[in-house]
């Protein structure tokens, strides 16, 4: 059943309310997806604070447009979902774990990323950043490493004094 125009408004409103609040936003392809697979990717990504949005590829770009974002906008093939959250890369992250869960099901297609049309490749980019908790892990571990070998070396040389 087609929608009146009415409901596209509506839509398109509430596209422009997502696209307001939203720091982030992942263009998702989910062909052939199965719905329980849909549901279980709407959950968790839920869980993880991301909104998930489904829409019409029309009244999205006519939403997108009318938020001129810089750059230029990907194409938007197939079937399109939205992705969403206030934190930067956790859209991008949730959905590139169920891309890799479901392959030729889900695919990042492009995005939104500060204000800025990003591709399906710089989105991939963002997508593979890991969690704030390692990175720390892995900065701690930098500072360690050199404080570490000058303790091995301080050891070696008193070991050879006694």
């Amino acid at each position: 059943m087609a929608r009146t125009k009415d409901q596209k408004k509506e839509i398109i409103e509430k596209l422009s309310t997502i696209m307001g609040g939203a720091k982030t936003l992942v263009f998702v392809n989910f062909h052939s997806l199965k719905v329980g697979d849909a549901t279980t990717m709407r959950k968790q990504l839920t869980k993880d604070g991301v909104g998930f949005f489904v829409a019409k590829k029309s009244l999205t770009g006519l939403a997108l447009a009318a938020k001129k974002y810089q750059g230029t906008a990907p194409e938007l093939a197939g079937e399109l979902g939205l992705a969403y959250s206030t934190d930067l890369i956790a859209p991008a992250r949730g959905v590139y774990e169920f891309q890799k869960k479901f392959k030729d099901q889900v695919t990042i297609v492009g995005g939104v990323f500060e204000s800025k049309y990003m591709n399906k490749e710089e989105m991939m980019a963002i997508a593979t950043i890991p969690p704030l908790q390692t990175l720390y892990g892995m900065f701690v571990n930098v500072i360690n490493s050199p404080i570490q070998g000058l303790v091995v070396s301080l050891d070696q040389i008193a070991k050879k004094k006694v």
